[in-house]
């Protein structure tokens, strides 16, 4: 007879276990809300990871792409109409500025033997004015790699205590359900115990993902931003060997235009 009398509670056990969205569905207003806030962080989180890691991946590849080729071919001018290919690097902006920056500075012809400014010091104040353009870019692409990274950051650290809120006024919830009733026992128990601890399981549901997902992606943007720091004194090695390679042409240009 004692088994006879245990089959009913297995079955219902059974019963509970094999149907989830039925404890969902049978929770209280709290629960139910609790459960939708989770829900939604959860979806938030997701679209951030998935946005993000396709949005790091392809600006990694075509930032290596775009420095295998200035390392290949050495000159800035032929790299106007290539890095324009590559809209995702992080790179692409600073080097777009930094050239617009440096053909204006020696448009404008800074210093020269007219301007009573010596050629070296003509040529460090393009550089320095190059410089400054590539490092406000620089830090402005940096400051974007980790753009939505703080929505995974909230959801991995808030939506376990969402969950355990909704875990603590279930229980509550069903204890005051014993109290009326006059019952302790388990079968009294249980379905309110189980249907209060489907939110802590949502909420870890949601928080894992989130912090797995922040931490692959915060290492992946640290990456990014090595390459941004590594690429402006490269620009500028460039910068200054086609400024010295361009220095006797000028020279000539403009005793010419002396003797004329």
């Amino acid at each position: 007879m004692p088994l006879l009398h245990c089959l009913p509670l297995a079955a219902a056990t059974a019963g509970m276990r094999a149907d989830p969205f039925r404890l969902v569905a049978e929770s209280g207003a709290v629960a139910q809300i609790v459960l939708l806030a989770l829900l939604a962080f959860s979806v938030l989180s997701w679209a951030v990871i998935i946005e993000r890691f396709r949005s790091l991946r392809r600006a990694e590849a075509e930032s290596d792409q775009l420095l295998r080729e200035m390392h290949a071919r050495h000159r800035l001018s032929e790299m106007g109409e290539r890095a324009a290919r590559l809209p995702m690097s992080p790179l692409t902006p600073i080097f777009q500025a930094g050239f617009r920056e440096l053909i204006a500075a020696v448009n404008e012809g800074i210093g020269g033997p007219r301007s009573g400014v010596s050629p070296d010091d003509s040529r460090d104040r393009i550089l320095a004015r190059v410089r400054r353009r590539l490092e406000e870019v620089a830090s402005a692409q940096a400051d974007g790699l980790d753009r939505n990274l703080g929505l995974l950051a909230t959801t991995g650290s808030v939506t376990p205590f969402i969950g355990l809120f909704g875990t603590v006024w279930g229980i509550m919830d069903a204890f005051q359900g014993i109290g009326i009733a006059g019952s302790a026992s388990l079968a009294a128990v249980a379905p309110g115990i189980s249907e209060a601890l489907v939110t802590t399981a949502a909420g870890l549901a949601a928080a894992i993902p989130a912090v797995v997902g922040y931490n692959l992606l915060l290492a992946r943007a640290r990456r990014l931003g090595g390459r941004i720091e590594r690429f402006v004194p490269h620009f500028m090695a460039l910068a200054e060997a086609q400024i010295d390679a361009a220095r006797p042409a000028a020279a000539t240009l403009e005793a010419g235009k002396f003797r004329t």
